[in-house]
């Protein structure tokens, strides 16, 4: 069933079409447990809702940052039941912080139709606060967007957050994560990659790093966002009980 506040309506053709896959697709994910059977509607025609279209884009994200369909079984049973479809697209967005930065050029209907909506300026202003997207440099030009974060970016268009405090929140994101990017790196270049240095002659050597890189990933991004929801709660539960 689905999680989200949303009902489920979408058929299976209209989520894969909405996800960009096939409803073979679909259907196999469906057949390994990796996403949750749809709600049966009249004349028994399932219908699928937020959370699958979350879930499902993550389990291709994950798939393209080379994870098998073993390590995606392991990696979703590790997630806290009942995510909603905001709290999915926040783990996708942090396993795309492991690729390389994924823009695609697009136009303003195009746009809208991967959106799922229609985007009124104040909305492509908010975008761009966010850094979902770059608008074009001359009237009737091509957008610049981040196909990765997007979806999590239409979510929080209905979030009722000044447009000077979403500035405000990424800049103090892309501030603390990079110092927590750092200093991960720092470990990883001193404790793991060193030992690994003195057998730059052994063929596997290069091979074996990349494993290690793979089999860290998730780990790492598992930590980061329980240390995070752990620690906004706390804040959030001391900053109104001192009020």
């Amino acid at each position: 069933m689905a999680t989200g506040a949303e009902e489920p309506t979408l058929t299976v053709d209209e989520l894969a079409a909405r996800a960009g896959v096939t409803v073979r697709t679909v259907r196999f994910y469906s057949t390994r447990g990796l996403l949750p059977p749809p709600a049966i509607g009249p004349r028994r025609v399932g219908r699928y809702g937020p959370d699958h279209l979350s879930r499902l884009a993550l389990i291709e994200e994950l798939q393209h940052q080379g994870m098998t369909l073993a390590a995606i079984e392991r990696y979703l049973e590790q997630l806290p039941p009942g995510l909603s479809p905001h709290e999915l697209a926040i783990h996708r967005a942090l396993v795309m912080s492991w690729a390389p930065d994924k823009t695609e050029e697009t136009t303003r209907a195009e746009l809208e139709r991967r959106a799922g909506r229609a985007l009124s300026e104040p909305d492509v202003e908010r975008l761009a606060a966010m850094g979902v997207l770059v608008r074009p440099q001359e009237p009737g030009g091509d957008y610049r967007v981040d196909l990765g974060l997007l979806r999590l970016g239409v979510e929080l268009l209905d979030v009722p957050v000044a447009h000077e405090t979403i500035l405000a929140a990424r800049t103090v994101l892309v501030e603390h994560t990079r110092s927590a990017a750092q200093e991960l790196t720092r470990l990883f270049r001193d404790e793991v990659w060193s030992p690994y240095r003195e057998r730059e002659g052994d063929p596997e050597h290069v091979a074996a790093m990349k494993s290690l890189s793979a089999d860290m990933q998730p780990i790492v991004l598992q930590a980061l966002l329980t240390a995070f929801q752990r620690s906004l709660k706390e804040e959030l539960r001391a900053a109104f009980t001192a009020e």
